[in-house]
C-alpha cells in the first residue's frame, strides 16, 4: 500500500514501515531511544519490533500499565520523569507501540517534555490504526473525563503494520470496527455498506479497510486540521459515547466498556435523535442501529443512569457558550453539524435504543 502523508506526518503500511523507520532513525542520529509500551504490547509487539530495528543508539523501555483507567497525567509524570532518569534531551526519539491509551499519551508527553522531542506511533489495535494515526490529537483523561488535556501535535511517522492485530482478542478488534463504521456514515455509503456482511471479508479485505477508512479521517484533517467545522463530524456518535464509557468507568456498578463499545451505542442514539430533528429516514435509522446491535449487541441501562450521562455531556469538548453540540446525519454521507439537543429527545433515543424494534 502507498504511504500517506498527512500534516507534516508520514504514514506507512506493513513491509514499508521499518524501511522507513530505520532509514528515519539513521537520518535524524537521535541520542537516545524510549520506547513505550504497556504489559501487553511489552510481551506481544515488543520483540517484533526490536528484530525490525537497525540502530547502534541507545534504546530504554518505559512501561506503563494498561487501560483507560491509566490514561491520566499522573502516568504522565511518571514517564517524564523516567526520560529525565535516563538522559533524555532534545534529541530523543520516543517510539509508542499501542492502542489509543499509548499513542496518545506517548504523543502528549512526548510534545511536552523539553517542551517537544520527536515521537513515532506504531499503532497495535484496529482502533488506533484507523483513528489515533490520523490528526495530530493527543491528550489523557481528567479523572474519567475523557482527552480534556492535550495538544494538536503530529509524529515523525506512523507505521501501521496489520500483523499487530493478531495479538488483539476479538472484543478489541469490534471496538477498532466502530470507528470504521462511523467513518462510512458520515461521509461513503459505498464504504458503509461493506460493512453490512463482513462474513465474506477476508484479512487482505481489512488491509484495504484500513487505508480507506485513513483515507477518509485524512481528507476530513487536511481541511480542517483545528476542528473548527469539518473535522466535528469525526464526532459522530461520540458526545453520547464517551458520556457512556465515563459513566461505565466511574461507576462501580457498571462493567467498563472498551471505546468502540460506547461509541456503538452512541451512533444508534445520534442516529435516532438525527431522525427526530434533521429526517434521517426511519429506516436507515432502524439498519443503523440493527448492524450496531448484531455486531455489539444490547447494553442494559436502568432509568437511574440517564440524568448523570445526560450530566456528563457538559464536558464535551465541542460545546461552547454553553449550548451541548451534537453532529448529527441528515443522510448517509451527510452529516450536519452543531445540533442543539433537548433532554426529552435524548430519553427518547435511549428508549429507541432499547426497544426491539
Amino acid at each position: 500500500m502507498k504511504s500517506i502523508t498527512a500534516n507534516n506526518s508520514t504514514i506507512h503500511f506493513n513491509e514499508h514501515c521499518y524501511i522507513a523507520l530505520n532509514k528515519h532513525i539513521k537520518d535524524k542520529n537521535f541520542s537516545t531511544i524510549f520506547i513505550l509500551v504497556d504489559e501487553n504490547t511489552h510481551e506481544l509487539c515488543l520483540p517484533i519490533l526490536l528484530e525490525k530495528l537497525e540502530t547502534e543508539s541507545v534504546i530504554e523501555i518505559i512501561e506503563i500499565e494498561a487501560g483507560e483507567i491509566h490514561k491520566t497525567i499522573d502516568t504522565c509524570v511518571g514517564v517524564w520523569n523516567t526520560l529525565s532518569d535516563f538522559n533524555g534531551d532534545r534529541k530523543s526519539l520516543l517510539i509508542n507501540i499501542g492502542g489509543g491509551v499509548i499513542t496518545d499519551l506517548g504523543g502528549f508527553v512526548a510534545s511536552t517534555f523539553k517542551r517537544g522531542i520527536s515521537y513515532i506511533n506504531i499503532p497495535t489495535t484496529l482502533l488506533s490504526m484507523v483513528d489515533a494515526s490520523v490528526g495530530g490529537k493527543t491528550g489523557v483523561d481528567l479523572g474519567t473525563l475523557k482527552n480534556q488535556i492535550g495538544v494538536v501535535s503530529v509524529p515523525d511517522l506512523v507505521l501501521i503494520d496489520t500483523n499487530y492485530l493478531n495479538t488483539l482478542p476479538q472484543n478489541q478488534m469490534r471496538s477498532g470496527l466502530a470507528e470504521m463504521l462511523k467513518h462510512g456514515l458520515i461521509s461513503s455509503e459505498s464504504y458503509w455498506n461493506k460493512f453490512k456482511d463482513l462474513s465474506n471479508l477476508s484479512f487482505d479485505d481489512l488491509d484495504d479497510l484500513i487505508y480507506e477508512s485513513i483515507l477518509i479521517k485524512k481528507h476530513v484533517v487536511d481541511i480542517d486540521p483545528f476542528e473548527a467545522n469539518l473535522r466535528k463530524t469525526l464526532n459522530f456518535g461520540h458526545t453520547l459515547g464517551h458520556a457512556i464509557e465515563s459513566y461505565f468507568l466511574s461507576n462501580p456498578n457498571k462493567t467498563a466498556l472498551l471505546h468502540g463499545e460506547a461509541i456503538a451505542i452512541g451512533i444508534v442514539l445520534a442516529s435516532y435523535i438525527s431522525t427526530k430533528l434533521v429526517d434521517l429516514p426511519m429506516d436507515t435509522t432502524k439498519e443503523i442501529k440493527g448492524i450496531f446491535n448484531n455486531y455489539y449487541g444490547v447494553v442494559n441501562f436502568e432509568e437511574s443512569d440517564f440524568k448523570p450521562i445526560i450530566e456528563l455531556l457538559k464536558y464535551d469538548k465541542k460545546n461552547n457558550h454553553g449550548n451541548i453540540n451534537f453532529v448529527l446525519l441528515k443522510a448517509i454521507g451527510e452529516p450536519v453539524i452543531d445540533c442543539l439537543v433537548e433532554e426529552p429527545v435524548i430519553l427518547d433515543a435511549f428508549k429507541f435504543y432499547a426497544s426491539s424494534i
